[in-house]
Formats: structure tokens, sequence, C-alpha cells
């Protein structure tokens, strides 16, 4: 991440975004979200102001403190509280083969063009705890391209990665999967992709070969190789407008000409300065191809 030259204030203490908040609770809620990144550089300032707010309050009523300030602190000196912090901050709903049409897309249309590469990169930016990662998995095993794939899954919840690792999921959420599998066009049985031990449904270990997850910051840190495809679903949605174009340049800059980047339902490339580069394959798809090389900077 990029290291801070002097001390900012956070958006979050804007007053744009401070509504219901008295001015002692923004600069404690600045100095919360500015320690968070000096110290630990967890990075939570480009978040939405609304949203961040409420799910700091979450926390600390999880937490028994009574305000921000009270939890600086124990913050600022216990990486495992962060954790739990992120976990209640980050974005981290998901599912496997979550909006089957979206899969049936990239099964249908665009993996037909990634076919013709000779090593296919996909990143998978806030992939939370990896089931989309999975999912991906299991389209380029059929497709007969996962033995020249990489799957790359980022985010901030380090827990979350974690999990991501293990692939170990609860019977309910696979049974959700299953029919998301199915409505995307899969055709083989989703049960062979996973074990079940003591409760919980445990992917195969051979779909991890082709898989790296990794602690990155989509706004602040660094472009990410040259992808041939890049999902980043359902994130953009809880960053403020500043951060967007920060990290529409970020995947723009992480992705090959020709290369396909797909957005969340609620998100899309409008307005953006890099809309330009992109053609969407179907009205409302939410899945752009890159047509346009990135300027050199």
């Amino acid at each position: 991440m990029t290291e801070l030259n002097q001390f900012q204030p956070a958006p979050a203490a804007t007053a744009e975004g401070s509504a219901g908040l008295s001015e002692l609770e923004r600069v404690e809620l600045d100095l919360l979200v500015q320690g968070l990144y000096r110290v630990h550089r967890v990075d939570l300032r480009s978040y939405a102001p609304a949203s961040l707010q409420r799910r700091l309050r979450r926390w600390l009523v999880l937490q028994g403190l009574p305000s921000f300030s009270a939890a600086l602190h124990p913050l600022l000196r216990d990486a495992a509280l962060v954790q739990t912090l992120l976990q209640q901050v980050t974005v981290g709903v998901t599912e496997m083969f979550r909006d089957p049409e979206v899969f049936g897309r990239l099964r249908s249309e665009v993996l037909p063009h990634l076919a013709t590469s000779l090593a296919i990169k996909v990143w998978h930016a806030g992939c939370a705890s990896g089931e989309e990662a999975f999912s991906m998995a299991i389209l380029l095993r059929e497709a007969g391209l996962e033995a020249r794939s990489r799957i790359y899954g980022t985010d901030i919840n380090e827990a979350a990665l974690e999990r991501a690792r293990q692939g170990a999921y609860t019977l309910e959420s696979l049974r959700l999967a299953t029919r998301n599998y199915q409505a995307s066009g899969g055709q083989a049985s989703f049960g062979d992709y996973y074990r079940v031990d003591q409760g919980l449904a445990l992917m195969d270990p051979s779909l991890k070969q082709s898989m790296v997850f990794a602690n990155h910051n989509a706004v602040g840190d660094a472009d990410f190789g040259e992808m041939d495809l890049i999902l980043c679903r359902n994130l953009l949605i809880y960053y403020d407008r500043e951060a967007k174009a920060h990290c529409f340049t970020l995947l723009d800059r992480s992705l090959r000409v020709g290369g396909f980047l797909v957005l969340g339902a609620q998100e899309t490339l409008e307005l953006q300065s890099i809309a330009g580069r992109y053609q969407e394959l179907a009205p409302g798809s939410r899945i752009y191809r890159k047509i346009t090389a990135t300027p050199a900077r």
C-alpha cells in the first residue's frame, strides 16, 4: 500500500458522510481509521462513510465498547482484534455460482475466447471466503482449461482468506451452490467436487492446485499483473466515488487487451474514465471486454 507522507483526513470523517455524528465522534472516527492504516496497514479510508459508520457501530456493540475512542487503544495493539473488525466491516456475502446467468455467460461466451491463450490468469478482487474462485476453478476444469490456468483470489480480510485456503463450507451453502451450478449450465454431479467431513463440505483439494489467495487492497495497492479475466463483483458499491475511480484504474491496468472484466449487478463502467476502452457483451450483462489498450503512464 502507498505510504502516507503526512496525516490526512479520512473520508469517513468528512461532513459529507458524517450525518448523525457529533464533532467529537467525527474526530474519534478519523483517528480510528487513520490509526488502523498507519499501524496495521488496514485501509478503510475509502469506504462509503455511511456504510463504514454503520458497520463500525455494529462491531462496537459486539465488543461492548461505548465509542470509537474506546476502540482505538485495543485495536492499535491487538492485530487479532483488528481481524474481528474486518469480519464486520468488509463485505463477505457470497456463494458459489452466485447469479448463475453470469456464470452461464462465462461458460458459453468468455471461456471460448480465453481458450486461445497459452496461459490463462484470472483475478477475483475482493474474493471473501473463496466461493467465487472455486466456482471459476470448476468452470475451467469443465472447459478443459484447468491445466493452463491460474486463479488469484485477493481480499483485505485475512480471516476470510484463510477460510478460502481451507475450502471448507457449510452443507447448506453447498446445497444452494448445487442449484446455482445447475442453473449456470453445469452438467456434472456437483457432489463430485467436494466431500463431507464432520458436517462440513470440503472442496476437492485438486481444485486448489491452480489457486492462490493473498492479501491485497483493490484501492490502494499496486496493479496485479496482466490478467485475462478479472471478477470484481459487489465490492465497488461500498466505496466512495474517488475510491471507485482508483479501483477502476487499477483493474484497467491489470487487464490485458482482449481480456474480460466482470462487475456486480449494481455496478457499471458508465461514467468511468476507462469506459471507452470496453464493450459490454450484452446490455446489462456487466461483463465487459477490453478493446483498447491502457495509455502508458
